[in-house]
């Protein structure tokens, strides 16, 4: 069995110490760069990996303050941030064109990123992608001011706990392993991503407005789980009607995590996407 060329490293973008790794395989296969959601890592990506380094370079990206990369209260955590540091690190590997992936929270970096720069991602996978959500109540903003305040994060997602999150994002609870609880509780063992979690809500400005996504001209496609209780069916619809060059389609008995509960039809999906014509 071919034996995939794999490394990690780190890389100082926009002042921040930004975690990625690559798969490839082989040099001439298009670029793909895979963008974690909102209190994930690209540890959510490990199921479809495999199944698509053999056609394609991946990039995974761990967005500020999420998996390995530094959780810094310098960083601005918005989204038009998160997508300028996308933008430059993959002009930092010299990648001239490339897919783009973002599941939750990232399909927003990820449109983003191909509005402001569609010479360089010319196809766009949403994967149950955030929409239409406005900037936070200004007395939670105010309240990130407040000394401790992260202390507040802290205790809220203790007590929410790892396995009540997972329950609330998979459809199927026999997929949640330790393993898999392990893996989105790692970057939770570092104290200072809730300092950096009580900037963002600071610098969180809203998802794209429709008239913003309608000037998004690249092929999209949208993959979404019919029983996902985090991003619900209807905002992919609605994302949809508003994406001028857009395909949908929903699983049944799917939940928010669907490269967790569906990484063969996915890849498959992503695959025919990206290859089409």
């Amino acid at each position: 069995m071919e034996k995939s060329h794999y490394y990690c490293s780190t890389i100082n973008i926009l002042g921040v110490n930004v975690h990625y790794e690559v798969y490839e395989k082989n040099p001439s296969k298009p670029t793909m760069v895979l963008i974690h959601g909102f209190l994930s890592s690209s540890f959510c990506y490990r199921k479809i990996i495999p199944l698509l380094e053999n056609e394609f370079k991946i990039i995974a990206i761990d967005l500020p303050p999420f998996g390995k990369t530094e959780k810094s209260t310098r960083f601005v955590h918005s989204y038009r941030n998160m997508a300028k540091l996308v933008i430059e690190l993959i002009q930092c590997l010299q990648i001239k064109k490339a897919y783009i992936v973002g599941h939750s929270m990232g399909g927003q970096v990820s449109l983003i990123a191909a509005k402001e720069r569609p010479d360089l991602f010319e196809k766009v996978v949403l994967l149950c992608s955030s929409g239409y959500m406005k900037r936070v109540h200004p007395s939670l903003i105010l309240g990130s001011y407040i000394p401790y305040f992260y202390l507040g994060i802290k205790h809220w997602l203790a007590s929410q706990g790892v396995l009540k999150n997972l329950y609330n994002v998979v459809y199927d609870r026999s997929l949640i392993d330790q393993e898999m609880m392990d893996g989105y509780l790692e970057p939770f063992h570092d104290d200072r991503i809730f300092r950096a979690l009580n900037r963002m809500i600071r610098d969180h400005e809203g998802d794209l407005l429709p008239e913003e996504l309608k000037k998004i001209e690249q092929p999209s496609l949208l993959i979404w789980g019919n029983e996902d209780k985090v991003v619900p069916v209807h905002i992919g619809k609605r994302l949809k009607n508003d994406l001028p060059n857009s395909s949908f389609f929903s699983f049944k008995n799917t939940g928010h995590l669907v490269p967790e509960e569906r990484p063969e039809h996915v890849s498959d999906m992503i695959f025919e996407f990206c290859h089409a014509n």
